[in-house]
């Protein structure tokens, strides 16, 4: 299924990342955590497919996308940054494996907090974010992306770590086994992992290292 959405608003939520919202089709539904596949509606662009995260709540009236913008790439990213309330994108069906499954920690690098985004807003929405905690890295203080919102859905339980900025006033640990020892009281918990594909992979075998068992570690396969 493919569908031309009007984008309804756009704005940057962190020096380059920018939020989209979209018309969102009449019976179109998706799950938390979900993702699909992006074109801009503009000839030359509608077959480059990007995947992209839904960031909305389910049964907001419109379609959120939380987008880093890659601008030295020119690529849709970089093409995405110049789109305007108006402009159109095409939209597909929805996929991805990563859902909530049980309490846990949830554990992003970059990007990678945009499925999770979902998921953290529908958990306080129906009161049960309980003792979830998020460890996320990123560069600098300035790319932790919505960093206001995710205090306030986990207070204390939203931990941020910085990798390249000496004055941060955040933990400057890298997120390995050693912080994974220090941080984590229970590895029978589930574990969402999401970010770059090699601190995926790493993360994920670190885990089953330290105790966690194979089917409580969601990532996106």
């Amino acid at each position: 299924m493919e569908t031309i959405v009007k984008i309804l608003s756009a704005q940057y939520v962190t020096h380059d990342v920018r939020q989209f919202r979209v018309e969102r089709p009449a019976g179109f539904t998706f799950m938390p955590g979900q993702a699909t596949e992006l074109s801009i509606n503009i000839d030359g662009w509608k077959d480059r497919k990007n995947p992209f995260t839904f960031t909305s709540l389910t049964d907001a009236p419109y379609l959120e996308f939380t987008i880093k913008i890659y601008s030295e790439r020119q690529g849709v990213t970089n093409q995405l940054s110049m789109l305007n309330p108006g402009d159109s994108v095409i939209l597909r069906e929805p996929w991805g494996a990563i859902e909530y499954k049980g309490p846990g920690y949830f554990i992003a690098g970059g990007a990678g907090i945009t499925p999770f985004i979902a998921i953290l807003r529908n958990l306080k929405r129906e009161g049960i974010v309980g003792d979830n905690k998020l460890f996320y890295s990123n560069k600098t203080d300035k790319d932790i992306i919505l960093a206001d919102e995710l205090k306030f859905i986990l207070g204390e339980n939203a931990r941020f770590t910085i990798s390249r900025q000496k004055e941060s006033k955040y933990d400057q640990r890298r997120i390995d086994e050693i912080f994974l020892k220090a941080e984590v009281n229970d590895f029978s918990k589930h574990f969402y992992v999401c970010g770059p594909d090699p601190m995926v992979l790493t993360l994920t075998e670190t885990l089953k290292k330290l105790g966690a068992k194979t089917d409580t570690i969601v990532f996106e396969k």
